[in-house]
């Protein structure tokens, strides 16, 4: 476009010229008729911008039907649109790069009506930073129910009906966010499957040439740099002039000769030369139990055997207090050590949605507690969002926080606030313990209240894929179950950490996942919970 603005500019500079170096251009027939052909340029190049102006109305006609079909999908209902992954990282990536792109198109022509209307609300869009997590969750939800690439991009996820597909612009993208991250694993991973996606698209969402020069690269890093070297190759047949590309193909071609020299010959790679299959950096799997963690999560691994869930219970329970004789809690042990019990129909639909309705203008990123300096802080590994309710927020809250202690026995006088968390797509929270453990010194010590003797937790929501709880030591899993509740010590009756109890909350595959938990302390439990030593130790 600027090339024809450019050319415009000069014919009316060659007019602005002749006119004042040669005075009066009419008394020559040379000069006019120089004009005429001018003129005949400057029609052609009028009409060029003219033809260039409604293809670019066109190209935002196109989009804005495009755009206006998904958002009155997505306005029906946000919350179940939003449950999908896909569609949540979908409409973070329109907002930072087709709207960018539309911006672009539409800066190239006077549109200030238009973009005093976007300056507005550019503060609402989301950050660079929300189009990484956006992907980065995706990544996740890859690696914790061994989703395939292509199955993604072509709408299959499990038995969700729906699902959109990825154009190869749309892989690029991911590809490239794990580019940027250092993840080359995943990096490679979608630049091929932007390969396949191009392959069958007409027209085409992006150059090949780009996609090209991140997978060579990313292949390289992953450990066949004679991939790396044919895919190089490929580039400079579409670009020779491609400088990176250029540089890539000495490097590349310099390195296969000197490991054929360090094998002796120059034949053909042997077999234990081979590149081996690509894998994820070590520095990205820092979890020790994360095969563990993720099985579980999928619902592998779970270990109970038949003779101890014969053991296990469900009944109506009123513990002797008399509050509970006319509407007994709903007990059903669905564990034994830890002893993990789940209350069903323990909150009701009303009371759900007003504890919603409170916390949501308060929900800020979740923190975790260091475990050195006790201070509050945002972590990778914990992706939600959480608010703290009151009793005197509401009567509602006042009316929960009494059932968990009717319930419990236990006092909520030291208690944690009602913590209410969201965890949108990919959201997790990743193997943890509720209890400070001894290492901990300065947990928990501004309260003054002990330890973190047990965990209440209400599940708010149902979930449609993922989300469960699951404890990785004990294999136990959890799954949401909304207007049920899941209770468990974190201490043994000895006052030790219970390590059983380590558990986690599995990221979101499909949906919104909603909990609210209550962290019960020791102090004020002293007749509440009776004592054992260690060597008459029990669980319940």
């Amino acid at each position: 476009m600027a090339g024809r603005f450019g050319l415009v500019s000069v014919c009316l500079l060659l007019l602005y010229h002749g006119s004042t170096v040669q005075g009066e251009m009419f008394t020559a027939m040379s000069d006019m008729e120089h004009l005429v052909y001018l003129e005949s340029e400057m029609v052609d190049a009028l009409k060029e911008y003219l033809r260039a102006e409604q293809a670019r109305l066109d190209t935002l006609t196109k989009i804005a039907d495009e755009f206006e079909s998904l958002s009155k999908k997505a306005t029906q209902d946000a919350e179940e649109y939003l449950y999908h992954p896909v569609n949540a990282f979908l409409t973070v990536k329109r907002f930072m790069v087709d709207w960018t792109n539309v911006n672009q198109l539409v800066k190239e022509d006077v549109a200030s009506q238009y973009l005093n209307n976007v300056s507005q609300h550019e503060g609402y869009f989301p950050t660079p930073e929300d189009l990484k997590g956006a992907g980065k969750a995706l990544f996740r939800l890859q690696d914790t129910y061994k989703l395939d690439s292509t199955d993604i991009a072509e709408g299959r996820i499990y038995d969700v009906q729906d699902s959109p597909h990825l154009t190869a612009q749309d892989c690029f993208q991911l590809g490239r966010i794990a580019y940027e991250d250092a993840d080359n694993y995943y990096s490679a991973m979608w630049m091929n499957e932007a390969i396949r996606q191009l392959e069958e698209e007409n027209p085409p969402t992006i150059q090949k040439a780009w996609i090209l020069d991140y997978l060579a690269y990313s292949t390289y890093i992953n450990g066949d740099p004679e991939k790396a070297l044919q895919l190089t190759y490929e580039l400079l047949e579409i670009d020779p002039y491609h400088e990176r590309a250029n540089g890539n193909k000495a490097y590349f071609e310099n390195e296969l000769e000197t490991v054929a020299r360090q094998r002796g010959d120059r034949g053909d790679i042997e077999e234990a030369d081979r590149p081996k299959e690509v894998k994820r950096s070590a520095h990205l799997d820092y979890l020790p139990e994360r095969d563990k963690y993720e099985a579980l999560c999928r619902g592998e691994m779970v270990n109970m055997s038949p003779e101890r869930e014969k053991k296990l219970k469900c009944r109506y329970r009123h513990y002797k207090r008399p509050v509970l004789y006319l509407q007994p809690a709903k007990e059903e042990v669905v564990f034994d050590k830890p002893k993990l019990i789940l209350y069903r129909d323990v909150i009701t639909d009303k009371e759900i949605s007003r504890i919603k309705e409170l916390a949501a203008p308060k929900l800020r990123r979740a923190t975790i507690q260091n475990s050195v300096t006790g201070n509050l802080e945002f972590a990778e590994y914990r992706i939600s969002k959480s608010a703290w309710l009151r009793e005197t927020d509401d009567e509602v809250v006042r009316r929960v926080n009494r059932r968990i202690g009717t319930i419990t026995g236990l006092t909520m006088e030291t208690a944690e606030e009602l913590q209410v968390a969201n965890y949108g797509v990919g959201g997790h929270y990743e193997p943890h313990f509720d209890f400070a453990r001894k290492e901990e010194v300065n947990a928990f010590k501004e309260l003054n209240t002990g330890n973190r003797i047990a965990t209440w937790l209400f599940y708010m929501s149902d979930v449609a894929a993922g989300g469960a709880t699951v404890f990785v030591n004990a294999g136990a899993r959890l799954r949401p179950e909304k207007g049920s509740a899941a209770f468990w010590y974190n201490l043994l009756q000895s006052g030790e950490g219970d390590y059983s109890t380590r558990h986690a909350a599995c990221p979101v595959l499909v949906g919104s996942k909603w909990v609210s938990n209550k962290w019960i302390h020791e102090y004020g439990q002293e007749f509440r919970r009776q004592c054992y030593y260690p060597e008459e130790q029990k669980y319940y």
